[in-house]
């Protein structure tokens, strides 16, 4: 998959008016999901983030959202390290499963 998800399902928002550009969502993002323009940080591409949640532990400005542990990409992590096949049945919600 090459550190992209399924497409439009991730709970991450950025509130870019609380953002200062501080960078620490930066340097914690294991997928490289934000870069800094203009002195404020920005969404590069928002079907890699797998919503672990370091960005908004680490951004001391509450200038970013996202549900850790729910979503599509929860569901096919969990899949990865279960060995079983990915499920993300949004009728469902009972595993925490997307949407």
């Amino acid at each position: 998959m090459k550190n992209r998800y399924l497409k439009n399902v991730s709970t991450l928002k950025l509130k870019t008016d609380k953002c200062t550009g501080c960078g620490k969502c930066i340097e914690v993002c294991p997928h490289n999901v934000f870069v800094l323009n203009d002195g404020k940080t920005h969404i590069v591409d928002k079907d890699r983030c797998m919503e672990c949640g370091a960005c908004v532990k680490n951004c001391p400005f509450n200038a970013i959202e996202v549900k850790p542990g729910v979503g599509c990409a929860y569901a096919i992590i969990m899949g990865w390290l279960t060995g079983t096949e990915p499920s993300c049945d949004c009728s469902d919600n009972s595993s925490g499963g997307c949407c």
